[in-house]
């Protein structure tokens, strides 16, 4: 049975693994489920319909699976989903989906969200990922795999952050963020290859060579068109997969909205919600 402390308060229909240990004033909402070994401290809240994974760590005041921070959210039961070996620090948030997005935000395993970091609706964040102090990942944004975003990132919604990619801190990102590469500035600017994730994450020395040799053709070099040039860097590395990979993810950055490949996946017109006018006695509300 789950270590719960009494003072601890878990809904009847919530669902703990027997390793379970669940801190002084913790709230486990409805419909939530927490795998083994997993570790909710004190005050931190799972606000419901949470599925949880194995070996997380959930630390105080963080608030995981509360309602989304949309208008268009009418009270539909959404869903958040979180792997395994996560590490979740004090004051970081991450909320549930959307009807309109699909109702379903998923973070995968082995990411470490540290403090005050803000996760939206229907997000899609995968494995390895780091998430620094005071990020801000705005709706619909999707994260691929070894990633790091540094403290103070603002992401725009829809946007896409490419495997191994480094964003450095205080930086405003409005487009999608090439795979492989750091980008940094405000706006977000491709200032070279982050070589040092390839390694960690077991790229060949040819592979991290090749993307040396794309970031200074496709961002430095002058001259042909970024479509142009990716056509001569397929050609000169046919059987490299991560420029592959890069050349497809710039490919599909072009052809998106205003540099948001992800957006044209779009259903809803945003510009579609309409808000109540307010009285016209404007004093009334004063």
């Amino acid at each position: 049975m789950a270590t719960i402390h009494p003072t601890a308060v878990v809904h009847s229909s919530a669902r703990l693994a027997d390793s379970v240990r669940v801190g002084p004033y913790a709230i486990i909402g409805p419909e939530v489920r927490i795998g083994e070994d997993s570790v909710v401290h004190s005050h931190a809240i799972v606000a419901g319909w949470t599925s949880i994974g194995e070996g997380n760590e959930i630390h105080s005041f963080a608030v995981v699976g509360g309602d989304p921070q949309d208008l268009k959210y009418r009270g539909e039961t959404t869903w958040l989903t979180i792997g395994d070996r996560n590490i979740i620090r004090e004051h970081a948030t991450i909320h549930r989906g959307t009807g309109n997005g699909g109702g379903h935000t998923a973070v995968g395993s082995g990411n470490l969200i540290m403090s005050a970091a803000h996760i939206a609706h229907d997000c899609r964040l995968g494995d390895h990922i780091v998430l620094a102090n005071q990020a801000m990942i705005a709706g619909h944004v999707r994260v691929e795999d070894g990633a790091t975003i540094s403290g103070g990132v603002g992401i725009h919604h829809y946007a896409t952050v490419g495997t191994c990619a480094f964003i450095g801190g205080l930086t405003r990102v409005t487009k999608d963020v090439p795979p492989f590469m750091i980008v940094e500035g405000n706006p977000a600017e491709v200032r070279g290859s982050n070589h040092i994730a390839m390694k960690r994450r077991g790229f060949s020395e040819a592979d991290i060579e090749a993307i040396k040799d794309c970031f200074r053709r496709l961002f430095r070099e002058n001259g042909a068109t970024m479509a142009e040039k990716m056509v001569v860097l397929r050609a000169e590395y046919p059987a490299c997969a991560p420029v592959h990979r890069l050349c497809d993810f710039l490919s599909r950055m072009a052809e998106g909205v205003h540099g948001r490949s992800y957006e044209l996946s779009r259903a809803d017109d945003k510009r579609a919600l309409r808000l109540e006018p307010l009285p016209e006695d404007d004093e009334e509300v004063l």
